[in-house]
């Protein structure tokens, strides 16, 4: 079988990088539909627009609604086409990411990722995540290519909460754990149409937990005083870039799927991606055996930079029988990527590791007290 390893088309990350916008976009497209929040086209509008004026490109602003569902897919695809543009831009985090990715895979153009915070690993990959209106996780739209262009501009990461850069380190703090698990298990990887990883995406996924590690703390402390440092730039690059590569071809395992899990309890509804994904990660390495060494390594990066260690600490205070069972049996749905794991897994195995990994970070927590 082949080895394959799939990435975007370009890579531009520095502070002040959003100024340059038109320069990317000139060389694929002369009309963009420019896809954001409010907050991001507050931040980013007259950069966008003065950039696209400097090189002749013309482009429409719409603002997105907040949840990357089918209906609202649908209602940009229709502006997109109504305003004859032959880019998307996709500016924000990580919803708005994927809804303007699986816009430009609809109308088949290309697309530029501009995320102002770096919350997850959505930017790079070519895949969408598909919820419902209410944020219930759907399914994963698998697209054609990786975006043509990701631009990043520090400024705007540094000046954002500090709590999208954590959640985004925990969605990082994944992908060297579930790539391993399906470096073991020799299963297909959808995500690369079921083929074999390259040496390089063992060495990405290396490089971003250690990454993580060496500059995840001081990295958060930068940004809670909105400054960037060296570590700030690590870090991004790594939630970013390091995360994105290597979980899409190394793929994904335990930890995404009992995030998936956890979306269908409504007391973790205000939680965010990444925050969920390092709880789930905990899961995983208590489903699968790992050593307890390797468990409270991933516990000290977690307590280190404020992750969650336990349920409570994703809102579900006093969990019952019934949403820990709810958020197993989501998790091993037929199509869910736990199955990539080398041995049969079932959904009581994955509520005993959920109750496990949910008394070891009470434990750490009150054992950090003393």
């Amino acid at each position: 079988m082949s080895r394959m390893l799939f990435s975007p088309g370009r890579y531009i990350q520095g502070a002040g990088a959003i100024k340059e916008i038109g320069v990317h976009a000139a060389r694929i497209g002369t009309s963009a539909l420019v896809i954001g929040g409010k907050t991001a086209l507050s931040l980013c509008a007259q950069d966008i627009l003065d950039s696209f004026s400097a090189h002749g490109l013309s482009c429409h602003q719409e603002c997105f609604q907040g949840v990357s569902s089918q209906q609202e897919i649908r209602r940009l695809t229709g502006l997109a086409a109504a305003n004859r543009v032959d880019v998307i831009i996709a500016l924000g985090g990580g919803a708005v990411i994927d809804a303007g990715k699986a816009v430009a895979h609809e109308m088949n153009l290309p697309v530029i990722v501009v995320p102002t915070v770096v919350s997850t690993d959505a930017p790079c990959s070519a895949l969408s995540v598909i919820y419902s209106d209410t944020g219930v996780f759907e399914r994963y739209l698998f697209l054609r290519k990786n975006p043509d262009c990701i631009l990043v501009d520090t400024t705007l990461v540094a000046g954002a909460p500090v709590r999208f850069l954590v959640a985004g380190m925990g969605d990082a703090l994944a992908t060297f754990w579930e790539s391993d698990t399906c470096f073991r298990s020799g299963k297909p990887n959808p995500l690369t149409g079921g083929a074999l990883p390259t040496l390089a995406t063992r060495a990405l996924a290396r490089l971003c937990y250690e990454t993580l590690r060496e500059s995840g703390l001081q990295a958060k402390l930068a940004v809670e005083r909105h400054v960037i440092t060296p570590a700030v730039e690590a870090i991004v690059e790594a939630n970013t870039l390091l995360s994105g590569l290597s979980s899409e071809n190394g793929g994904h395992a335990a930890a995404h799927s009992i995030h998936n899990g956890l979306t269908t309890l409504k007391a973790a509804g205000d939680k965010l991606h990444g925050e969920k994904v390092a709880f789930g990660l905990l899961a995983q390495l208590v489903l699968e055996g790992r050593p307890a060494s390797a468990i409270e390594e991933v516990q000290d990066f977690c307590f280190s930079v404020g992750l969650p260690l336990c349920l409570e600490d994703l809102g579900i205070a006093n969990p019952g029988p019934d949403d820990v069972e709810q958020i197993a049996a989501a998790a091993v749905a037929a199509g869910e990527t736990i199955h990539s794991s080398w041995f049969p897994v079932t959904a009581d195995m994955v509520a005993a590791a959920i109750w496990t990994a949910d008394a070891l970070g009470t434990h750490y927590k009150m054992a950090s007290r003393c």
